[in-house]
């Protein structure tokens, strides 16, 4: 959990790209404007993983995801499987969509908020995130960011 933690928060701290456009007067006639960031982190499950990590999932994935929510640092969580997998892709991707990057002030009392919230130590979560490499690998993540046309 640490790491998935972790790894949403310093994507979101250092991914922070809007739509940049060149010159005041394109800014008006450009169709785009730049909306909410998504991070998709890609899991792959060993063999016999599945239930394990679908138990997860449910339960401890969904009450971190759910405090998040209700602090309003994301707006939205989702579970998706990869249908048409090629070679090397991941099995399923989980997805945070979030509304802005936090500063590093806001990060750092993000976590405080989160450390108090979960009650258990960073050696834990650490070990607990070791356990779970028994069914799963994260695979990598990625910040998008939403365009919208106006």
């Amino acid at each position: 959990m640490k790491l998935i933690k972790t790894m949403m928060m310093a994507t979101a701290m250092i991914v922070a790209a809007p739509l940049a456009l060149s010159t005041p007067a394109m800014a008006d006639d450009f169709p785009l404007v730049a909306g909410d960031y998504t991070t998709m982190t890609g899991i792959y499950l060993e063999a016999g993983g599945g239930t394990a990590y679908a138990t997860y999932l449910a339960t401890e994935w969904k009450k971190n995801q759910d405090f998040a929510k209700s602090k309003g640092w994301i707006s939205d969580y989702k579970i998706y499987y990869n249908i048409d997998r090629r070679d090397g892709e991941p099995m399923m991707y989980l997805t945070q969509t979030f509304p802005s990057m936090p500063s590093g002030a806001e990060f750092e009392k993000r976590n405080k908020e989160w450390e108090a919230f979960d009650k258990r130590t960073n050696a834990q979560l650490d070990a607990e995130s070791g356990n779970r490499a028994k069914f799963r690998k994260v695979t990598g993540s990625m910040t998008l960011q939403e365009a919208k046309i106006r």
